[in-house]
């Protein structure tokens, strides 16, 4: 049990004194280039579905 406090004081005093967290302006480019990238991909996803799927309807419906 005395590990495991330790590992838990450990770790808290990692994230509070040694880790370099970023700046607020640095979360909101991050926060806007992964928002964009998401739309981005959404689009391509989304437009490759929407080809393949008329692609095998058209592909039924002469057969």
């Amino acid at each position: 049990m005395n590990k495991l406090v330790s590992f838990f004081k450990e770790s808290w005093n990692e994230v509070a004194n040694e880790v370099t967290w970023p700046k607020w302006g640095e979360l909101q480019s991050s926060a806007t280039l992964v928002l964009v990238a998401s739309l981005i991909f959404a689009l391509v996803v989304g437009a490759i579905d929407f080809l393949i799927d008329n692609s095998l309807r058209l592909l039924y419906q002469s057969i």
